[in-house]
């Protein structure tokens, strides 16, 4: 495993972790029986099917010549996992692909009439994504980019740049792509929109980005098969759930590199809806450093100590700048990188010398490979510590209670 966790200064002792590891055996048991229901994600980098991962390079290779413009639809899983791995991976992408956009994820008419200008000026294929086609925010914006699209190139030619991924049998978006012939991938049933990153739901959008899909899969695949790498995910599982155990409540995942912003998105949706039950979890935030700590760093130093710190360190980020001998004696000779990273240290010795406990993931580079690991990786301490809450990590019952309520107001306007 490339990824390395430093656990030393979270504030749980070693025998502590030791004495989860039984119980974390029993789920890791469970996972990969191939009997836990949504458990799907877990074989699927090993044991992806390769017809199926052609179709999906063949078909992004289409889009790249049919458009300059890609505009994803969907909410939640379906879409934060792709805008997570694209834009960690903005400098690693093949040069001239479609510019990605996002739409569906909010009910804001600005943002969509904007989207609509564009879509004006620059040949645009849509991608849908929705497990059953009736989540609301995905069905309006659908509704409304679609409209766009046969005016712009008529009924016939719109279908041909529509791509739906979708529930493999049933639904309102299943009989729409069907009866128009928009080109399909399926939902895999036994895979949650949170867990759903590595299916066609990330790998289409993220190869007609220019992103290596295939190293996307090989990273997780050498998570999942590294014989190092359940005891690195237990013990993070453990070390999360004996720290709100003794009072934490809040895991701010922090990162330096602003690259890796959506992915900080991506791991708020997958710990929040995974763990989030029954008066139980752990609430996920996010900062970025090194500007939160001019806006944060006071609280986190010595405020409520009510949470704990996850720190997200890119070792050898893309790129670096010398810095010029104006900018001080202190600083001469030195990069911004290294002083990024001198920040990294500073700031986790200075929060454990507070009594804040701190996890350290190490990621060598911001590639595929490493990142295909890292969603692997964040994936199995999800399921592993809502287990040890006692939660099902799979369902999100609550979420239907606002939809309801909005349903509600909506028939009562």
């Amino acid at each position: 495993m490339d990824i390395r966790v430093d656990l030393t200064k979270c504030r749980i002792p070693e025998e502590k972790l030791q004495e989860y590891r039984p119980y974390v055996d029993g789920v890791l048991e469970r996972l990969w029986s191939g009997k836990e229901e949504f458990a799907g994600w877990v074989r699927l980098p090993i044991e992806y099917d390769r017809d199926e991962l052609e179709r999906i390079l063949y078909t992004a290779d289409r889009i790249q010549d049919q458009c300059k413009l890609f505009i994803v639809i969907g909410i939640g899983g379906s879409y934060l996992g792709t805008r997570a791995i694209a834009h960690a991976l903005a400098g690693h992408t093949i040069p001239g692909c479609p510019e990605i956009r996002y739409a569906g994820n909010n009910l804001s008419g600005t943002a969509h009439a904007e989207l609509l200008e564009e879509m004006a000026v620059k040949d645009t294929c849509l991608c849908v994504i929705s497990k059953s086609g009736t989540t609301m925010e995905p069905s309006i914006a659908f509704g409304i980019l679609k409209e766009e699209m046969i005016r712009k190139y008529g009924p016939e030619a719109a279908s041909s740049r529509i791509y739906a991924i979708t529930d493999r049998e049933k639904g309102i978006l299943r009989k729409e792509a069907d009866d128009e012939g928009y080109v399909t991938f399926d939902v895999p049933d036994d895979v949650g929109g949170r867990y759903s990153v590595l299916t066609a739901v990330g790998l289409l959008p993220l190869a007609v980005a220019g992103v290596d899909v295939r190293e996307l899969l090989n990273g997780a695949a050498a998570m999942a098969t590294d014989p190092l790498w359940d005891f690195e995910a237990g013990d993070y599982a453990s070390a999360r759930y004996e720290l709100m155990k003794t009072g934490k409540a809040i895991e701010v995942f922090e990162y330096y590199e602003p690259q890796m912003m959506y992915f900080a998105e991506w791991l708020k949706q997958l710990f929040g809806e995974s763990e989030g039950k029954e008066g139980k979890g752990l609430f996920p935030a996010s900062l970025q450093f090194t500007s939160d700590l001019h806006s944060m760093g006071q609280f986190l130093q010595e405020g409520n100590p009510i949470l704990f710190e996850t720190v997200l360190n890119i070792q050898k980020p893309d790129l670096d700048l010398p810095i010029p001998d104006s900018a001080g004696k202190l600083l001469m000779g030195k990069t911004m990188n290294q002083v990024n990273q001198i920040a990294v240290d500073a700031v986790i010795a200075a929060h454990e010398s507070a009594g804040v406990p701190v996890v350290r993931i190490d990621i060598p580079q911001l590639t595929a490979y490493y990142l295909g690991q890292l969603v692997y990786y964040f994936e199995t301490t999800c399921a592993i510590t809502a287990m040890l809450m006692g939660v099902n990590p799979f369902d999100q019952p609550g979420v239907e209670a606002y939809k309801a309520e909005l349903r509600r107001l909506l028939a009562s306007e």
